[in-house]
């Protein structure tokens, strides 16, 4: 049962999911949102949740309402209409006196894991779990609805569990694996670090097919200082990857950890049932680039066919 729950269906079945993004936080969302809106002969996206983040003095409502922004100037480039499918997450993070922030993403995701369906709501989550642990806090039912992948945190055999998507709402982590909603745990390091690219091959792969290209290529070159061997990690991709398909993020039955106060896996006792929980321990990453490279090219061509491209 726990291998069932937590396989997405298999193709040609499409997934359906929403997927909860941090989209101005960095540059990896961006390539995550636009492989998902590539992938609708796999992935049913339904909706496309903008997440809260700090950084560089910004607010969490500055930072929900850049990442709200971000998604829409890349649904632009992509012609897709936003309408309905774009909502705002919640302007602050949780704490152990507000474990729910009214918000309009976690409303939504409420509705739709509620509405009659056959299976599950995937929820790929790649930013703070804030809207989620808000909408799992507010009715818990839901657990019951859905499936989590979550690409966060570390490894539960690292020294901590802190990265940037969990200490951003450590309450909000740690109220959703409290939760008991299955959940598929992407850590970064050793998993989704593998997930590497250059400018190099970004501009041979990339760079070339359309608006859309030209922009995921443009933030990647601009987001550090680039030197002669400079690669970096595009963490995202690891959610819409094992969506696509699971073998791409290959994952073990481990015991549901907590989160300690300052940010550590307590595992569970040794005769504590596994439930529905795995960590992925590796990310194939060839497999991931080349569909994502593969599927910017169909589209360019559908572009040009159409007349959109020059």
């Amino acid at each position: 049962m726990q291998h069932e729950i937590l396989t997405p269906p298999a193709a040609p079945n499409r997934v359906p999911v929403v997927l909860d993004t941090d989209t101005a936080n960095e540059i990896d969302d961006q390539f995550a949102v636009v492989h998902a809106l590539l992938s609708q002969d796999r992935l049913q996206l339904e909706a496309i949740y903008a997440t809260l983040f700090t950084r560089e003095g910004n607010t969490p409502a500055e930072g929900v309402a850049e990442s709200e922004a971000e998604i829409h100037r890349l649904l632009e480039r992509l012609r897709v209409d936003p309408a309905g499918r774009v909502l705002r997450g919640a302007d602050r993070f949780l704490t152990d006196d507000r474990p729910t922030v009214s918000n309009a993403a976690s409303d939504d995701l409420i509705r739709r894991a509620l509405k009659p369906r056959v299976g599950r709501l995937w929820v790929a989550a790649i930013g703070a779990l804030t809207n989620v642990a808000s909408a799992l806090n507010q009715a818990p039912e839901i657990a019951e609805r859905i499936c989590i992948v979550w690409l966060g945190g570390q490894a539960q055999h690292a020294v901590d569990a802190r990265e940037f998507n969990l200490y951003q709402d450590p309450v909000a982590a740690r109220a959703v694996f409290d939760s008991g909603v299955p959940l598929v745990h992407i850590p970064c390091y050793g998993a989704a670090s593998h997930l590497l690219t250059s400018t190099a091959e970004l501009d041979a792969y990339v760079r070339p097919h359309g608006a859309i290209g030209e922009y995921l290529c443009d933030i990647f070159r601009d987001h550090d200082e680039q030197y002669p061997g400079r690669s970096k990690e595009i963490w995202d991709l690891s959610a819409t990857g094992y969506l696509i398909d699971d073998d791409w993020a290959p994952r073990r039955s481990v015991g549901r950890p907590t989160l300690s106060d300052d940010m550590r896996w307590i595992a569970p006792p040794d005769d504590a049932p596994l439930g529905p929980f795995a960590e992925a321990h590796y990310v194939k990453r060839n497999p991931i680039f080349s569909d994502l490279f593969s599927k910017l090219a169909e589209f360019d061509r559908g572009e040009r066919a159409a007349g959109f491209a020059p």
